[in-house]
C-alpha cells in the first residue's frame, strides 16, 4: 500500500517537474512572467503604506500585519497554482468530456487531472509571498510556522476550488461561479477580518474560507493560540476528504465525450 502511494506521488512530481520545465522552454518569456507578476503584487502594497500614513491601523491591523497577509494568500495562491492548477479549470474538462485521457493513465485519476497543468506566473506569486513573509520579522521559529500556514494555505484554497468544479458533474454552467467564488475568495484575503461585521464575516469564515487561509494563521503569527493552530490544520484535512469525495462520487455520473485525446 505504502510502495503504491509512494509511486503516485513520485509520478504527480514528475508530472509538475516537466509542466514547469515545458514552460521554461522560453526563458525570456519565463523570467517576464515571473518578474512582472511580482512587480504587480508589489504594485498594490503600495496604496497600504499610503494608507498607513495616513492611520496608525485599519480593521485592527498595522501594516506588519497587512503585508503577513498578502504574503501567506500570495504564496497560498501560487504554490496552488504551480502545482495544481489544472483544478482551476476543471468544470471546462467535465462539461466538455476532457477526462476521458486521464481515466485510462495508471495514475490516480484525481492527481492526475490536479498535476496535469502549471500557470508558470505563479512563481511570481509563490516568490513575492516568501519575500513578504521573510521580511516581517517574524524570526526563524515564526518563519517556519508561516511556510507551514502557506502549505494549508495552499491545500484548503485548492479544496475549495476542487469541491466548486466538482459540482459541474450535476449542474451546468458551475465554471462562472467557480470562478466567481474562488476570485472572490482571493479579493477578500487581502483586506482585514476586522473591516468585516455581520453576514459578511460570517461568510468569511463559514462559506468562503478566507479565515482559514489567512486571518487565522495571521492571528497565531502575531500571537500564538494552539485551539486556533489546531482548527486550520483539521479543516485543512476536513475539506479536503470532502472535495475528493465529491469529485468520486460526481465522477461515476461522468459521461465521456466523442474526443479523441491522447497525454503523454
Amino acid at each position: 500500500m505504502l510502495t503504491v502511494v509512494k509511486n503516485q506521488i513520485l509520478v504527480c512530481m514528475l508530472s509538475v517537474k516537466y509542466n514547469i520545465m515545458r514552460e521554461m522552454l522560453n526563458k525570456v518569456t519565463f523570467l517576464m512572467n515571473v518578474t512582472f507578476m511580482i512587480l504587480n503584487n508589489a504594485s498594490i502594497l503600495i496604496q497600504w503604506f499610503v494608507l498607513f500614513r495616513l492611520r496608525e491601523d485599519i480593521g485592527g491591523y498595522t501594516m506588519r500585519e497587512v503585508m503577513l497577509l498578502w504574503g501567506l494568500m500570495a504564496a497560498s495562491f501560487g504554490l496552488s497554482h504551480i502545482l495544481f492548477a489544472r483544478v482551476y479549470s476543471l468544470p471546462e474538462l467535465i462539461v466538455s468530456g476532457k477526462l476521458d485521457s486521464y481515466l485510462v493513465q495508471p495514475k490516480n485519476v484525481l492527481l492526475g487531472v490536479m498535476t496535469s497543468s502549471t500557470n508558470i506566473s505563479a512563481i511570481g506569486d509563490l516568490l513575492y509571498g516568501l519575500i513578504l513573509l521573510a521580511v516581517c520579522g517574524l524570526g526563524v521559529r515564526g518563519f517556519l510556522f508561516s511556510l507551514l500556514f502557506v502549505v494549508t494555505g495552499m491545500i484548503i484554497l485548492t479544496a475549495f476550488a476542487l469541491f466548486l468544479g466538482s459540482l459541474a458533474f450535476w449542474f451546468v454552467r458551475v465554471e462562472m461561479l467557480s470562478g466567481e467564488m474562488v476570485m472572490g475568495l482571493i479579493s477578500f484575503a487581502t483586506y482585514p477580518d476586522g473591516i468585516f461585521q455581520g453576514i459578511s464575516r460570517f461568510l468569511l469564515y463559514f462559506i468562503m474560507p478566507v479565515g482559514m487561509i489567512v486571518y487565522h494563521p495571521v492571528h497565531i503569527l502575531v500571537r500564538f493560540d494552539a485551539g486556533m493552530f489546531f482548527t486550520v490544520l483539521g479543516y485543512a484535512c476536513l475539506l479536503s476528504a470532502v472535495a475528493a469525495m465529491v469529485f468520486y462520487r460526481g465522477l461515476r455520473r461522468y459521461a465521456s465525450s466523442s474526443l479523441m485525446e491522447a497525454r503523454m
